[in-house]
């Protein structure tokens, strides 16, 4: 089960390399940076917006650890549609994290036996018997909906475009769908997650369209289709009626 506690995985190389990076070999952004972090956390050396710049810029940029790469770019991508919410973005790293291990986007747990290779397949077993079965499975469809249309939309337009497929559209509609049935589970609250799933499920449109710009500006930056052109124009006065 996914919980989000991405910062709380953070590991003193990953900090000591966060700093080098805001610092860019200047001494003096060094002793700053330090006093960043003294002063106020990981969290503020995560939200210096020079940091991601860095990591994607920087030779030493290529050392970043996956979580320290992944808790910076969501955060700040978040950031730039007015999502300021550290748990939301911790939470949202998480699913990146995890789902880039081959095969874990189509399992609802690690060493589940079982794959769902449709978000319709996950919504036919949202009630079934198995309490926390239930409670992974609805979950999940708000995760896996969230990473296909969040870090793979140019596929889904592409397939709706050419073969009639469900667009963006349908998978917003089981991603808030499958986190606001999550939220509702007894086991939501045990687990400390309800708040998360309730604002996932509400700002699901804001979370998808900042992964869409690390899509566009970082995965697969040299693509250029009209597709994607009407993509970003439609979506940016989604998120923007959303907020």
């Amino acid at each position: 089960m996914l919980n989000g506690n991405v910062r709380g995985s953070l590991t003193r190389d990953d900090a000591q390399l966060a700093l080098r990076l805001v610092a860019r070999g200047s001494d003096d952004a060094l002793r700053a940076a330090e006093a960043l972090l003294r002063d106020g956390g990981i969290d503020a050396l995560l939200d210096d917006e020079r940091l991601a710049p860095a990591i994607v810029e920087a030779r030493a940029g290529a050392h970043a650890s996956l979580p320290l790469f992944f808790c910076v770019v969501v955060r700040q991508a978040l950031a730039a549609v007015d999502e300021h919410d550290h748990g939301l973005a911790d939470y949202v790293a998480d699913v990146c994290i995890q789902f880039a291990d081959g095969g874990r986007s189509e399992r609802i747990a690690g060493h589940d036996d079982q794959t769902y290779g449709t978000l319709a397949s996950l919504v036919a077993e949202v009630n079934t018997a198995d309490a926390s079965r239930a409670f992974l499975v609805r979950q999940h469809l708000g995760n896996y909906a969230l990473w296909l249309s969040g870090l793979f939309p140019d596929r889904i337009e592409m397939h709706r475009w050419r073969r009639g497929a469900p667009g963006l559209d349908y998978y917003d509609a089981l991603g808030r769908r499958g986190f606001a049935l999550a939220a509702e589970h007894r086991l939501a609250e045990e687990h400390g997650l309800r708040g998360v799933f309730e604002q996932a499920a509400e700002r699901f449109v804001k979370l998808r369209v900042a992964l869409n710009r690390v899509s566009d500006t970082l995965l697969f930056p040299r693509r250029s289709s009209p597709e994607r052109l009407m993509r970003q124009v439609s979506d940016e006065a989604r998120w923007r009626k959303a907020s």
